[in-house]
């Protein structure tokens, strides 16, 4: 059983940044790909960034060059520091992992007002 709990969300002004926080009840080096997803009203959830164990990252196109995903695994923790916020980055933000499961966070609100 793996309890992921998202953290660090919040109201913004465009151009502002945050930082997002996932921290694991057990061992991050014990999961593979950690990542951050976002689900928008009326949209579909997507993802945002992800890491592997290895610390190997992807981004989704819409991110790229503005967020950045990292993970401590020290302190079993997962974070996505966002910067040049704009509007459209408006959302809940989960974080996931899979370990003979899906396991999903209960998110965290991200608003980033015009």
């Amino acid at each position: 059983q793996v309890q992921l709990v998202e953290s660090g969300g919040g109201l913004v002004q465009a151009g502002g940044s945050l930082r997002l926080s996932c921290a694991a009840s057990i061992s991050t080096l014990s999961l593979n790909t950690i990542g951050w997803y976002r689900q928008a009203p009326g949209k579909q959830r997507e993802l945002v960034a992800d890491i592997s164990s290895g610390g190997a990252s992807t981004y989704a196109d819409s991110v790229k060059g503005r967020f950045t995903i990292s993970r401590d695994n020290a302190q079993n923790t997962v974070y996505l520091q966002m910067d040049s916020l704009k509007p459209e980055d408006t959302a809940v933000y989960y974080c996931h992992t899979f370990r003979f499961r899906n396991y999903w966070g209960q998110g965290t609100q991200v608003t980033v007002s015009s």
